[in-house]
């Protein structure tokens, strides 16, 4: 498996963003994107999640799904964590799992509760989510990428309000997608502790 981006092009709000941008990332590879605020980092994301319309240029995800988007072969972690504050930390992510696929049919509960013990939240499970963290939320965001599985995981700052341990505990997860076949495209400011991974780095021309 392949994705690949062909001469993307990005416009928002009549501003070029980024032009002529061509890269490859192959299973059990990682590509960081870098650059200054505005370069385009979470633009690019968003392109490849479906949430951005390419002003130019292809996405193919090669020897993927034919049936399927390529969004709906990814999971795209952004700068919202998208938690319902009156459902259970549990309710939150049984939610995802039914909404991405991954419920009861596809074993969904187990999945569930092996996604929050992965993330340190499996002892909260009934709290409801109006009263944890910031660093807990966004746990709680990216438990998704565990309950379901999907081959593409596209994260804009996951490390973003987490503490050292809990960002340890995100290096271990993604290195074991990577280990299965995974494909991870993250924006980042800083160290993901994902040795060898890629980086492609945005507006250094400007």
């Amino acid at each position: 498996m392949r994705l690949v981006a062909r001469d993307l092009a990005c416009v928002r709000a009549d501003r070029e963003v980024f032009t002529g941008l061509t890269f490859a990332v192959a299973a059990g590879e990682a590509l960081l994107v870098l650059g200054r605020n505005g370069a385009g980092k979470s633009s690019l994301l968003r392109m490849v999640a479906g949430l951005v319309r390419l002003a130019a240029g292809s996405l193919t995800l090669e020897d993927g799904d034919p049936d399927l988007t390529i969004a709906e072969q990814a999971h795209y972690v952004g700068h919202l964590d998208a938690v319902k504050p009156a459902f259970s930390v549990k309710e939150n992510l049984q939610f995802w799992s039914d909404f991405m696929g991954g419920g009861q049919a596809a074993g969904g509960a187990a999945r569930v509760e092996t996604a929050l013990a992965a993330v340190a939240l499996d002892r909260l499970g009934d709290v409801p989510a109006a009263y944890l963290s910031a660093g807990q939320k966004r746990r709680l965001s990216l438990a998704r990428l565990i309950a379901v599985e999907r081959p593409v995981w596209l994260l804009d700052e996951p490390t973003a309000a987490l503490d050292v341990a809990t960002q340890e505990r995100l290096s271990g997860l993604m290195r074991d997608h990577l280990g299965a076949g995974g494909i991870i495209l993250a924006a980042t400011h800083g160290p993901l502790g994902l040795d060898g991974a890629g980086e492609l780095r945005l507006g250094e021309a400007a």
